[in-house]
């Protein structure tokens, strides 16, 4: 440990004379009220500190006392259910603890030190171990079980073993590593958080994270293990958007990080989250849940350190062979806090102000993301799919975060502020967004579910690109313009838009679409507007084609259970036959 003292109070910067031995990232504690703070730049003996709490009342001269070890989460058993603040402080513990208001210099450890788990050996004296391996297991939450691993570099033969309850800090194995020493395993380990976790390989994502949200599914699809971008603005459904993928998407553990996002959203989530049934399992959906709040009235700083504290407890989750899917709301904010750092440093600021290096330490953070294969002896598959929002200024999106952050990901959502005011949830723009992984997701669609899917869709896009256009063309001279053909079309995409796309998020049946549902609705809108253009071909009115009765039936869809898909679709596919025979024999009575 080394001790400095204080000569320069910037806002959340420090600097600190005679701190010559200490390191780059370590955490140290500033002045008598012990706040938390980490270097982040050293100049000899004189270290700049970013301070993650309040420093108003700091004087120069005060101590600076170096702890010698990085900024680290601890990860272990206690995690599930958690709200942390942005370094990893259990919000709930000290709220019991102090209240409402939280202290600066508040020391509690993140994960509880009295509680014991009950700790079932996968391992058996004199066994050999290396780092990844599994010694045994601990039963968290009614859904998710952790594995109590060897500590990544570690190898060595189990010399004692135990069984029973014990909490987080005491001993339940001891290795002989490959130089004889004896290592004790507690059922917790402390990691760095600005350093990925080791694994052994990278694998190419291609499974799509299901989400139950039609636009993302059929449209835009994501990859576990993948990484996306929701930029938008101002009250467009960033938050909401997230809510439902973090409530529905195909994971088995949700890391939810509210990085400098209202005080009130994060109560959303904590008021729903625990309320919330799992689809899966039929329990609480906070029994799989971690939840990270940092809060825009806390201070700037300590949002830098949220994103890396979220994503290296989903690493965590993921080394154990678990789906992971982490939501950072948003990255925006988490940039701000760089760009207040910069120029407290006096560093050469890039466009907008942002530092030079946001490109780079957006591409570190979104690189943790990926499908692997982890550590260990046995082969364990784990994905990490990242879903970061972006808070653009005015929903400009040719601002630097979300030009840095477009280079980056894979899945575009773009959020458009005309159709959330429209009531069209979720407000993701079709003709702007993207997905980078249609292509190889669009091989697994069409092998598990069905071969014409892929064909489906592209037409489905297709028909909301002519309708663009189209409207261009209604604006300036008017519908009656357009040939039937180009009415015909103009129809189908809007029952694309209104009957496919659009979705109710607090609807019991339409807030989840199965695949094979979003399927059947698909096939149904596409029928309606082939059958129809055979049906104008062959003499039928557009207007009695426009107003088919089934077409309610076709809008409808969405609210049918699950088991009633099938018979549905079957009824609905015969009434619009039928009702298309009916309008060309009304025509040839004419």
């Amino acid at each position: 440990m080394s001790t400095g003292k204080i000569t320069k109070i910037s806002g959340p910067l420090v600097i600190a004379s005679g701190m010559r031995d200490s390191n780059m990232f370590d955490v140290v504690r500033v002045s008598d009220a012990r706040l938390i703070g980490e270097i982040i730049e050293m100049h000899g003996d004189r270290a700049s500190i970013q301070v993650y709490e309040e420093t108003a009342g700091l004087g120069t001269g005060e101590p600076v006392v170096s702890t010698g070890v990085p900024l680290s989460v601890e990860l272990g058993p206690g995690l599930i259910g958690g709200i942390f603040d942005g370094i990893q402080r259990p919000l709930d513990v000290i709220r019991d603890m102090v209240g409402n208001n939280l202290p600066r210099g508040v020391e509690v450890p993140a994960l509880d030190r009295e509680k014991k788990w009950t700790f079932e050996p996968l391992v058996k004296e004199g066994q050999k171990l290396t780092g990844g391996d599994a010694i045994g297991r601990v039963q968290e939450s009614d859904i998710v079980e952790q594995k109590i691993m060897v500590p990544p570099g570690l190898a060595g033969e189990v010399k004692t073993i135990k069984s029973g309850e014990f909490t987080v800090t005491e001993t339940v194995c001891i290795i002989a590593d490959e130089q004889g020493e004896e290592v004790e395993i507690s059922l917790m380990q402390k990691w760095p958080v600005r350093q990925g976790r080791p694994f052994v390989k990278k694998l190419t994502p291609d499974m799509p994270l299901i989400t139950g949200q039609r636009v993302i599914d059929t449209l835009f699809p994501m990859a576990k293990g993948g990484v996306a971008a929701i930029p938008g603005p101002f009250g467009s459904g960033k938050t909401v958007i997230q809510h439902q993928l973090a409530k529905w998407a195909e994971a088995d553990i949700i890391v939810y990080i509210g990085c400098g996002e209202r005080g009130n959203e994060m109560t959303d989530v904590l008021n729903e989250f625990p309320e919330l049934i799992d689809p899966n399992t039929g329990k609480s959906l906070m029994e799989r849940t971690v939840l990270i709040a940092n809060t825009s009235d806390m201070p700037v700083a300590a949002r830098e350190a949220s994103i890396y504290t979220g994503i290296t407890i989903a690493e965590y989750f993921r080394d154990m062979g678990y789906s992971v899917a982490l939501m950072a709301d948003s990255t925006s904010r988490w940039a701000e806090a760089l760009r207040e750092m910069s120029g407290r440093l006096e560093e050469m600021p890039g466009e907008e102000g942002y530092p030079a290096y946001l490109g780079s330490r957006l591409a570190q953070f979104y690189e943790r993301a990926g499908r692997v294969i982890s550590l260990g002896s046995e082969e364990r598959e784990g994905t990490l799919s990242v879903i970061g929002a972006v808070s653009p200024p005015g929903g400009d999106i040719s601002e630097p975060v979300s030009q840095a952050t477009l280079r980056i990901v894979k899945v575009f959502w773009g959020l458009d502020a005309s159709l959330a005011y429209k009531r069209h949830f979720p407000a993701i723009n079709w003709l702007t967004s993207y997905s980078l992984y249609s292509d190889s997701l669009g091989l697994w669609f069409d092998l598990n579910l069905a071969p014409d899917w892929t064909a489906m869709r592209q037409r489905m896009l297709a028909l909301l690109s002519d309708e663009a256009e189209l409207e261009e063309i209604v604006r300036l001279v008017g519908i009656d313009a357009l040939s039937p053909e180009d009415r015909l079309k103009m129809e189908a995409a809007r029952s694309i838009r209104e009957d496919f796309l659009h979705q109710l998020a607090f609807h019991d049946v339409d807030t989840y679409t199965s695949l094979r549902k979003q399927y059947l609705m698909m096939k149904l809108v596409e029928e309606y507007y082939l059958f129809s253009l055979q049906a104008l071909k062959a003499g039928a009115d557009i207007e009695d084609l426009a107003s088919l009765p089934v077409r309610e039936a076709i809008g409808r869809f969405k609210y049918i259970e699950e088991d009633d898909i099938e018979s549905s679709y079957k009824k609905t596919h015969d009434d619009l036959d039928a009702q298309l025979k009916e309008a060309l024999e009304k025509k040839e009575e004419f």
